[in-house]
């Protein structure tokens, strides 16, 4: 299994770190591609988290320019892609098919190879034009994640927070990341 994380400048860095993490610990993995936008590496500066420090060997690094590596090409066939955090610039681009870097490219590969696709929205309030580029997205097959965590599994501390988001995204890609799930011991069953 082969997959991309691209993030972009929206905040919200921490999901894409523990994205990566959690798919690492996958050993179906073969490959995952990392692409970091300008903007998202200042953002990942500015909010404190290290992406660029993972050592391994699955782990590969594209610059966000770089419009002649793999993640452009769906020869490269890679399984799934999210854009975490997607910002709704990346979101608009992405939907009206403009590939001006790799990110929007490798998305706009994964549309036409009708491979999975989620994009980890961090935006808030949304406007007339962001939900009917979301929706457009969504009608060419596109999971949209916004980035709202959940509550029930009652998380201590803000990672175990955006986890709750991470696992919705893993488990869309990998089939079970070992997220929450409701039982019949749970208090409001």
């Amino acid at each position: 299994m082969k997959g991309i994380i691209a993030v972009t400048g929206a905040s919200g860095s921490i999901y894409a770190r523990l994205a990566v993490e959690e798919l690492l610990k996958d050993s179906r993995l073969e490959e995952l591609a990392l692409i970091v936008s300008d903007n998202g590496q200042k953002v990942c500066r500015y909010e404190g988290v290290d992406i660029l420090s993972h050592t391994d060997p699955r782990l590969r690094y594209y610059h966000c320019g770089d419009l002649f590596s793999p993640p452009a090409s769906g020869s490269a066939r890679y399984d799934f892609m999210a854009v975490v955090p997607c910002s709704m610039g990346t979101a608009g681009r992405i939907a009206g098919g403009i590939s001006d870097n790799l990110i929007t490219r490798a998305a706009d590969v994964m549309l036409k190879e009708q491979r999975k696709l989620c994009l980890v929205v961090r935006e808030t309030p949304l406007s007339l034009i962001h939900l009917r580029n979301l929706a457009a997205l969504a009608e060419a097959g596109t999971m949209i994640l916004p980035a709202c965590p959940s509550f029930y599994s009652r998380p201590a501390d803000i990672e175990s927070l955006c986890l709750t988001v991470v696992h919705r995204m893993a488990d869309y890609f990998t089939g079970d990341s070992g997220s929450f799930r409701w039982g019949l011991s749970d208090p409001l069953c």
